[in-house]
């Protein structure tokens, strides 16, 4: 069930980062009244001031004004009391500080500010192994500079393959797995990512019903809005890039890229670990509203009662209607991209008029399996056939507000429910 998020906790929250990500969970809390005030660190001087600052906040391209988010299109506007010297504005009467000194984790002032836990929603500080002290800034920085936990909106990314993940970090997602989460234990949350948040919530399902051991492979691939990374128009790549089409305009190509999204899924979904996995992803020029299509072949009992579309279907209607509900979608309509845009907490929403199956055999034979064993072994038992049938379903997620930041706000109020 979704976290109750209507009573406002006498916590402050700290938010690393106004981009995308940053910008809309201070949307969210403000909208949830989940924290009694939010500090914003910028870390740098923007346009003219605070009132410019103020005018980034209330206004989105993609999601209009926050007023109209609000309370709807009449709403007038709800950032007031403005104090350049102090930082400080209201947001819909929640107090809000902007913070415009250090860029480096370490440097800001959380602990003068009361700040217990902090969202780092940069994506520039991902590896939970580098010191709090390291000269370019670290995630542990947040723990140096007074924070006593810290959620990062992305996957966690160390840079040095031989090391380990720290016994005090831990992926999660709302949910699926957030029980892996131990408040004595745990400082360094990742909120995985928007791609990973819907694919878990496609896949646990059938996972759930048929057993890991009857799924025999599995891929993704993500059409996926286009984020801020990606360049406007065509440019250079930096010295030493690889891959040239991250410099080229989003405006006007479809883009292949690669997702990580396979890896972090079997942080929170283990059981996918044992299963062949593919995971792509191309990027569209639109500016969110994305869509998974997942393929799975799984094993059937029989010929005679074959996995079918009506199966696949009833397994996520019955999701989406007991443990799922409220995260979990399921639909008979047919949607554009454009239609999930702002769909509250819908990790994911299936779309079940284009949900396929097609039921085949495969034929194993023994003797071709056991090459290589010593002659004397003796084989028994003849060809074997196995009925399989492979599905494909179709998931859309708003990667922004709907899906990603409504379910990264949620784990962040129940962290922050545990440090009560």
């Amino acid at each position: 069930m979704s976290v109750s998020t209507n009573e406002t906790r006498p916590m402050k929250l700290g938010i690393n980062g106004l981009g995308r990500i940053g910008k809309l969970s201070l949307w969210y809390h403000v909208s949830n009244r989940t924290f009694s005030e939010i500090v914003v660190n910028i870390g740098r001087q923007v346009g003219r001031g605070l009132q410019d600052i103020a005018a980034s906040i209330e206004r989105d391209s993609t999601y209009g004004r926050l007023g109209a988010y609000l309370y709807g299109h009449k709403c007038p506007r709800v950032i007031e009391n403005l104090d350049e010297a102090k930082g400080t504005m209201t947001v819909d009467g929640v107090p809000v500080t902007i913070l415009r000194e250090s860029r480096d984790p370490k440097g800001i002032d959380w602990q003068g500010h009361g700040i217990r836990l902090v969202v780092d929603t940069t994506g520039v500080f991902r590896d939970p192994t580098v010191s709090g002290d390291h000269a370019r800034g670290s995630l542990r920085g947040h723990l140096e500079a007074g924070a006593e936990k810290v959620i990062l909106s992305a996957p966690f990314k160390i840079g040095d393959k031989a090391a380990e993940m720290p016994d005090d970090a831990v992926t999660t997602v709302m949910g699926i797995n957030e029980d892996d989460y131990i408040p004595e234990r745990h400082k360094l949350i990742s909120a995985a990512s928007c791609t990973t948040t819907c694919l878990s919530f496609m896949v646990k399902p059938i996972l759930d019903h048929f057993g890991a051991t009857n799924i025999l492979s599995a891929s993704m691939v993500t059409v996926h809005a286009a984020t801020g990374s990606q360049q406007v128009l065509d440019r250079l790549p930096k010295t030493g890039a690889k891959d040239l089409r991250k410099n080229r305009s989003i405006f006007n190509n479809i883009i292949l890229t690669t997702t990580g999204a396979a890896k972090a899924l079997g942080l929170v979904i283990p059981e996918m670990k044992n299963i062949g996995f593919i995971a792509e992803s191309v990027r569209i020029p639109t500016n969110t509203g994305s869509l998974i299509v997942l393929v799975m072949t799984i094993q059937d009992e029989s010929l005679e009662n074959p996995i079918n579309r009506e199966l696949i279907n009833g397994i996520y209607k019955k999701a989406a209607e007991g443990p799922m509900k409220g995260r979990l979608m399921f639909t008979e309509e047919q949607h554009v991209s454009s239609d999930i845009i702002g769909m509250p907490a819908a990790a994911a929403i299936i779309e079940g008029t284009e949900t396929h199956t097609r039921t085949a055999t495969i034929q194993i034979d023994p003797r071709k399996a056991c090459r290589g064993l010593d002659k004397s072994t003796t084989i028994i038992c003849d060809t074997i056939t196995i009925p399989i049938t492979k599905m494909v379903v179709y998931g859309w997620y708003d990667n922004e507000l709907g899906s990603y930041t409504n379910l990264l706000g949620e784990r962040t109020t129940s962290i922050a429910d545990s440090m009560m």
